[in-house]
């Protein structure tokens, strides 16, 4: 188990936002619908969800003078297996000019635009009551509910959605991930997941149907988790926000510390 992070300063927590992300791609290793390669220069996954973050390279060393070959390599891996975009990722220690120059001479695109934010778990809002009832997903039913749920709230494809349970089917219900489902009126409107990963407690997958937003119901599902997480003795939430949720995490105590940066890559047009 990886030590629980006690330095809040926010350098620390900005590494950490990062980190547990990182740590959440490699632990799809766990899951028989993913495949994950270790290599001297860092890792890669796959999937079957048609998103490149769920189909990516993290490179934890700065390029040596095969960078270019690397990436050709690692392209013509996904495009094997027909991945039409993927992701380029660098550890924490990296600066994205370490490797820009060779991924942008391949055709990747610099993306920063998603902001990594922080919570010290002792600063949480006390719990209040609330319509919504949360409860941890458990079983193929709740499993099959939550990920409906995602993909309303989201407004994600059905093909991407049949990936998802797939992936969370077999990483199991149980730490470190943990998902959770929230009820109005017996119907579920709102899902979460917490992945416990370097050290902090990381929040994803916050979604709420549409017809059930403005009451709460987001604050209610990351809250809720983070609650668990604190019990067990974490110290901080992580979390990468979208542009829907922003205002509410900074209601909730998060901080903004850094902007999430990767690079992506897809098919060109023919």
């Amino acid at each position: 188990m990886t030590e629980i992070v006690a330095d809040l300063s926010q350098t620390s927590l900005a590494t950490a936002v990062k980190a547990n992300l990182y740590a959440f791609f490699q632990a799809l290793c766990y899951s028989g619908a993913a495949t994950v390669h270790d290599s001297l220069h860092g890792f890669n996954w796959r999937t079957d969800i048609a998103h490149p973050w769920f189909n990516g390279m993290l490179s934890t060393l700065p390029p040596t003078a095969d960078a270019s070959q690397i990436i050709n390599e690692t392209v013509n891996y996904f495009q094997a297996h027909d991945v039409p975009h993927l992701s380029w990722w660098l550890a924490p220690h990296l600066e994205p000019t370490d490797w820009s120059q060779y991924l942008l001479a391949y055709g990747f695109r610099y993306n920063n635009s998603t902001p990594g934010m922080a919570v010290d778990l002792a600063t949480l809002p006390q719990p209040t009551q609330h319509p919504l009832t949360i409860q941890r997903v458990e079983g193929q039913h709740m499993l099959a509910e939550w990920t409906d749920t995602l993909k309303r709230g989201f407004g994600m494809p059905a093909e991407m959605a049949s990936g998802m349970i797939s992936i969370f089917e077999s990483l199991g219900t149980d730490l470190p991930f943990r998902s959770y489902l929230g009820y109005l009126n017996d119907r579920p409107v709102a899902c979460s997941t917490l992945y416990l990963g370097a050290g902090v407690a990381g929040i994803y997958n916050i979604a709420t149907v549409p017809e059930a937003r403005g009451q709460g119901v987001g604050s209610a599902m990351t809250l809720a988790p983070l609650y668990e997480a604190r019990e067990m003795g974490y110290r901080a939430g992580i979390l990468q926000s979208s542009e829907m949720g922003y205002g509410v995490y900074q209601l909730l105590g998060f901080q903004k510390l850094c902007q999430v940066d990767y690079f992506y890559w897809q098919v060109p047009d023919s």
